[in-house]
């Protein structure tokens, strides 16, 4: 207790609070724009930090780094263009529920969702830290490798009818994840001879094409649409009441309480990052709504609005922040691509994260323990004004407008990793093969995830190869590896679980008929 104290009087200076307080809303808004991912906000204000002094610097990337995951939900649900990475699945339920008109109830539900997964996370960095580093460093290549087929098979809960075309989805990003630099050899593939392509296909304008210029063509289609019918263009549904009803606070405290528990684990592991959280928060909230929801009356399809679709991801991903930096604090070891920059902004200032870090700067390394809390705290407050101030001044735009104001935010965001001309043409390349993808029906996310896991689990699978001489059953050595024999395990369960399922009730159904 006595080290929190320690933290907490560090971070009682009010010039430190203060730079809190900024970060926080600096990363909200950079996090809402779109094509602006969770390192790009980050690394954006590291510049800014080097001329501070350390306490004020870090706790002003703190703010930040909470942040602008929760900034990313607000265009995901207002345009259905995710303004972060880790905000790919909100897009899905929140801009269902806008356009039936809850667009307040959807960004509400993110919000609070955010800072329940937030304040979770930050209280077990705050009193577990040591120890739950320690299991982190129990992962290494065998257990990154189960890892990734977990989150691959993941995706089987959210497929439900379309899984033929769910899995030809994944195995196209899976494909598309091995485009540039083999990692074992060194030898590019698959570049066509594009120097473009030689570190593989950009991520980020990837994933703004898919969501970003796919949205915009849905929003042209509506438009053209509404004048064959005669119909006078309007400007975006209104964004309604931001209140929550306790009766649905008391339906998501499940999902947030579990969806929190899988971000801090999977933030804790070196090399999972957010994405992975965010896929099996999301899987896990799909089959407890089908359980217990699916045919209500009054209740919306999962992925046409279903507010345990806008929690669990939002939780997930905000639980992410706080428990990535368990072994970065405890080991020096970064558990996702952001809070490895965070090793950046203590280099900056002389410190290098580790053990010693809490020997040799313990004021520092337990200010910014604590100042995970408290930057949660402050993101309540702080998502109201931008609530009120960007998301109303959105959707008084005509729709007409807004196709331009998307295009022009999709471009610059995609044109901004790396000042690349060629960026742009990958995401609108990728944005008429995400439109074409919806006309035919064909699940976008596991192509997402295909993408994210693809380089984890290539990799993790050649070195986890070459450590065992070829051994194939490493993988469920129970002896030598239990954490990757469990997963596989669990992995199996969900693949044969749902055909099993299926063929119960097709069973149901031809006893039905013959009666």
């Amino acid at each position: 207790m006595e080290l929190i104290a320690l933290g907490f009087q560090t971070l009682a200076n009010p010039v430190v609070v203060l730079m809190l307080l900024i970060g926080v809303f600096a990363g909200m808004v950079v996090g809402s724009i779109p094509g602006i991912n969770d390192n790009i906000a980050f690394a954006v204000f590291i510049p800014f930090s080097f001329s501070m002094p350390t306490d004020q610097a870090l706790a002003l990337m703190v703010g930040v780094y909470c942040a602008a995951a929760t900034g990313g939900a607000i265009p995901a649900i207002v345009i259905k263009v995710p303004g972060t990475a880790s905000s790919l699945l909100t897009a899905e339920d929140g801009n269902a529920m806008a356009r039936k008109g809850f667009a307040g109830q959807a960004l509400s539900i993110a919000i609070t969702s955010s800072v329940v997964g937030g304040l979770l996370s930050s209280i077990v960095l705050l009193l577990f830290a040591p120890s739950l580093a320690m299991v982190a460093l129990r992962f290494g290549y065998v257990e990154n490798f189960a890892l990734a087929v977990l989150g691959i098979s993941s995706v089987v809960g959210l497929l439900r009818g379309n899984v033929l075309k769910g899995c030809i989805a994944a195995l196209i990003g899976l494909l598309i994840a091995t485009v540039g630099f083999s990692p074992m050899t060194g030898a590019p593939r698959y570049v066509f001879g594009n120097v473009n392509l030689i570190e593989g296909i950009p991520f980020v304008p990837l994933l703004v094409g898919l969501f970003g210029i796919a949205a915009m063509l849905d929003l042209m289609a509506d438009i053209l649409q509404s004048r064959s019918e005669d119909e006078t263009p309007t400007a975006l549904p209104a964004i309604g009441s931001l209140k929550i009803s306790g009766r649905m606070m008391r339906r998501l405290a499940p999902v947030w309480g579990q969806s929190s528990l899988i971000g801090n684990l999977i933030g804790m592991l070196p090399g999972a990052g957010m994405l992975m959280a965010i896929f099996l928060a999301y899987d896990q909230a799909a089959r407890r709504f089908r359980r217990l929801f699916r045919g209500r009356e009054g209740e919306s399809e999962w992925g046409e609005g279903a507010p345990e679709g806008i929690a669990a991801p939002e939780a997930a991903n905000n639980a992410v922040t706080a428990s990535s930096m368990v072994p970065l604090l405890s080991l020096g070891i970064p558990g996702n691509s952001t809070s490895a920059l965070f090793i950046g902004a203590l280099a900056l200032h002389g410190m290098v994260p580790g053990p010693l870090l809490f020997t040799q700067h313990g004021d520092i390394a337990w200010m910014i323990i604590v100042a995970f809390l408290v930057a949660n705290l402050f993101m309540w407050p702080v998502a109201w004004v931008v609530l009120r101030t960007v998301s109303r001044s959105i959707f008084a735009i005509r729709k007409e407008a807004m196709v331009g104001v998307i295009a022009l935010l999709c471009l610059l965001g995609a044109y901004s990793d790396g000042a690349n001309i060629f960026n742009m043409w990958v995401a609108l390349v990728a944005g008429v093969v995400a439109y074409v993808m919806r006309l035919a029906s064909i699940p976008l996310g596991p192509a997402i995830l295909g993408l994210v896991l693809g380089p984890q689990l290539e990799t993790s699978l050649n070195n986890s190869l070459v450590i065992s001489q070829g051994n194939w059953l490493v993988f469920v050595d129970v002896v030598n590896h239990p954490i990757s024999a469990g997963m596989i395990a669990v992995s199996a369960l969900l693949w044969v679980v749902p055909v099993l399922m299926g063929l119960r009730e097709r069973a149901r159904t031809n006893a039905t008929e013959e009666t």
